[in-house]
C-alpha cells in the first residue's frame, strides 16, 4: 500500500489548495477568462446557438462549392501558419489571381483563421473576387501582447515576397498567384494590422511583389477618451464597450493606453500620416458601429495627408455584421449590405 510521510502529505495538500485558489482576474463577454496564474481560457460560454461560428473548420484540399483550402506553416522556427483559400481554376480562362492577405479580428485576443465565421465569408470573398485569400493565424494577447500580431502579419507579407522572388515555394501560390496585385484586408482589429503592415511595407523593398492596396474593414481605431458614437450607438453581438476596453487592456503593451499608434494611428503618438508611404486604401465603415467616429477621424486624417483613400459605408449596419451567419441567413438587409460590401471591395481590387 502506498503511504506518505507527513511532509509529503503537507506538500500534496498545499498543491491541491493552490489549484483551488486560482482566481478569475478578467472576463470578456463570454469570450475569454484570464486567471491570476496567467492562464487564459477561451472556451465559449455565451449562447450555445451561436457557438458554431467560433468552431474550427478543417482544411480541405478538394474543391467544395468552388473553393479548396489548406493550412501551411510559413516559418518553421516560430510555427507561424496561414490558411489559403483557392478558387477553382477555370481551364478555359486561365489567368493569375490577385492575392488578399487577411488578418482576422477578435480584439487581438480571440479567434483564429479557421473559425467558421471567417470560413463562411472568406470562401465567398475568394469566389466573388476571384482571388486567392491567405489568412494568417495571428498570435493572441495577452500571452502575446502587441505588436506580436502585427509582426505576424508583416512576416506573412515578407513570406509572400519570398515566394515572388522564388526563394520559397508553395504550389498553389506559385502556380496561381499574381504577386503584382497583393492586397491587405482585415476585420476589426485586423484592420489595425492592415494599416501597421502597410506602413512597415512602405519602408522596405518588396519587389517583385507589389502591395496594391489596403482594406481595413471596421478597424478598431479608438482613443483613450470615449467618442460620441461609443456613447450613443447601440452595442452589437460583435462589439460592446466591455470588449473594447478589456480586449485592448489585455492586448496593448503594459503601461500603454488606447492612444497607442496601433490603436490610434491618426493620433499624436503615431507617426505622421504624411510621412508614411501607403498604398491606396479602401476604408469600410458600418453606419451603426460603436467606433464609427474614430474610424471617420482616420479617414479625414488620411485625406488631409493627401493619401489615396476611399470610403465605403454600410448603411444601417453594426460592427462586423457580415461575419454574423445567423443574421445573413435571417435578415434581408444584412444579406443585401454584405453583398454590397463584397461588390465594393471587388471594384476596388479591379481598379488596382
Amino acid at each position: 500500500m502506498l503511504t506518505h510521510t507527513p511532509l509529503v502529505k503537507t506538500r500534496l495538500l498545499l498543491s491541491v489548495n493552490m489549484v483551488h485558489q486560482i482566481k478569475l482576474v478578467d472576463e470578456v463577454s463570454g469570450w475569454l477568462r484570464r486567471y491570476d496564474d496567467g492562464s487564459v481560457d477561451r472556451t465559449w460560454t455565451g449562447p450555445p446557438q451561436v457557438k458554431f461560428m467560433a468552431d474550427p473548420v478543417p482544411a480541405h484540399q478538394d474543391f467544395i462549392d468552388g473553393i479548396a483550402t489548406r493550412d501551411v506553416t510559413i516559418h518553421e522556427n516560430s510555427g507561424l501558419r496561414v490558411r489559403i483559400y483557392l478558387p477553382e481554376p477555370n481551364p478555359e480562362d486561365f489567368h493569375k489571381l490577385p492575392v488578399i492577405l487577411h488578418f482576422h479580428g477578435g480584439g487581438f485576443c480571440i479567434s483564429q483563421a479557421d473559425w467558421f465565421m471567417y470560413y463562411h465569408i472568406y470562401t465567398r470573398f475568394a469566389k466573388s473576387l476571384h482571388a486567392i485569400c491567405v489568412s494568417v493565424y495571428l498570435r493572441p494577447a495577452p500571452e502575446h501582447r502587441l505588436p506580436a500580431a502585427c509582426d505576424d502579419g508583416f512576416s506573412a507579407l515578407l513570406w509572400l515576397r519570398s515566394l515572388a522572388q522564388g526563394r520559397s515555394s508553395e504550389p498553389w501560390l506559385n502556380d496561381y498567384a499574381d504577386f503584382n496585385r497583393v492586397f491587405l484586408i482585415g476585420d476589426s482589429s485586423g484592420g489595425n494590422i492592415v494599416h501597421e503592415v502597410a506602413a512597415r511595407a512602405g519602408q522596405v523593398d518588396l519587389s517583385p511583389l507589389r502591395l496594391a492596396g489596403g482594406i481595413p474593414v471596421h478597424p478598431g481605431f479608438v482613443r483613450s477618451t470615449r467618442s460620441k458614437s461609443e456613447m450613443e450607438q447601440p452595442e452589437s453581438p460583435f462589439l460592446t464597450l466591455d470588449m473594447v476596453d478589456k480586449f485592448l487592456g489585455l492586448a496593448l503593451p503594459i503601461g500603454c493606453n488606447k492612444d497607442h499608434p496601433i490603436t490610434c494611428p491618426m493620433g499624436a503618438a503615431a507617426p505622421s500620416l504624411d510621412s508614411l508611404n501607403l498604398p491606396p486604401v479602401l476604408l469600410c465603415v458600418a453606419e451603426m458601429d460603436l467606433i464609427k467616429d474614430t474610424e471617420m477621424e482616420y479617414y479625414e486624417a488620411m485625406k488631409k495627408a493627401n493619401k489615396d483613400v476611399e470610403l465605403l459605408i454600410s448603411r444601417g449596419m453594426g460592427h462586423s455584421f457580415y461575419l454574423n451567419k445567423l443574421a445573413l441567413d435571417m435578415d434581408y438587409h444584412t444579406a443585401e449590405q454584405t453583398t454590397a460590401l463584397i461588390e465594393g471591395i471587388k471594384d476596388f481590387i479591379h481598379k488596382h
